[in-house]
């Protein structure tokens, strides 16, 4: 973090993980936050439940960051927390899943606390682990996983973005799973990455609106991760796992190389 030059300002900044969606798997040190906060910040993907635990007397803006959609600027939503703290508010910034996991969270703890604005962070369960989780699969198992990557699928722009070809690589010499955020419209790319370096065979789940009644997934082979998002119409929010921790699922769904039809929770 840079050097802090400047006066602690009066307010305070919590970065709070609301989770994957479910209101009940909200962290009880969040929901204190929340409803001790005067000021909320809202993701997009923030469940409605969740901000309803907010004290009435708070105000509550929604600053929309979600792929593909038209977003809040992210310096604009540093501004408002900034400015907020330094008019002696206690300022909540809810969002989606972990602050820390494609969250954000790190840019904006270095801008609050360049500005001398004291931050604290709560952290919330993370997309990937939820959807899994719902499935009875885990990320990580002794005979079939020796570790996880969580990896978006969205690059920077300007940013050449992740080496699939290489990833996947690693993954088969290391035996590890990979839990890809935001990869539903890069879908064909990553399938044809990681083809080079993952048999065609290879199990793959696609979760979508993980831990949310309306949550769907499919199970098919890395061959076929394209055609069944396309024939299954799954959309973001969405997280595809890639690994043979995924063999039980793909099995039970009884199919070969693509699902006949996406389930339900």
């Amino acid at each position: 973090m840079k050097n802090n030059l400047h006066t602690p300002a009066a307010g305070h900044v919590t970065l709070v993980g609301a989770g994957p969606g479910d209101p009940e798997l909200l962290t009880l040190k969040a929901l204190k936050a929340i409803q001790q906060a005067t000021v909320v910040l809202v993701d997009d993907l923030v469940n409605d439940a969740i901000v309803a635990h907010a004290n009435p007397a708070a105000r509550i803006v929604h600053v929309g960051k979600r792929g593909g959609c038209k977003s809040t600027p992210q310096s604009f939503i540093e501004r408002l927390m900034i400015t907020a703290a330094q008019e002696g508010e206690n300022v909540v910034r809810l969002k989606g899943g972990d602050p820390f996991i494609f969250g954000r969270g790190g840019e904006e703890v270095e801008h609050l606390e360049e500005a001398g604005v004291r931050v604290s962070v709560i952290n919330g369960i993370t997309a990937g682990l939820a959807a899994v989780t719902s499935l009875n699969v885990p990320l990580t198992h002794r005979e079939h996983a020796h570790g996880v990557v969580f990896v978006t699928g969205h690059a920077k722009p300007g940013d050449s973005g992740t080496d699939w070809a290489a990833l996947a690589t690693a993954a088969r010499q290391a035996k590890l799973t990979l839990v890809i955020y935001m990869g539903v419209s890069g879908a064909a790319d990553i399938q044809a990455g990681l083809l080079q370096g993952l048999g065609a065979d290879t199990p793959v789940a696609v979760i979508q609106n993980a831990s949310l009644p309306h949550q769907r997934h499919a199970a098919c082979t890395l061959g076929a991760l394209q055609a069944t998002i396309v024939r299954e119409q799954l959309a973001s929010p969405s997280v595809i796992v890639v690994g043979d921790v995924m063999t039980g699922l793909l099995a039970a769904a009884d199919v070969d190389e693509a699902p006949r039809a996406a389930h339900h929770r």
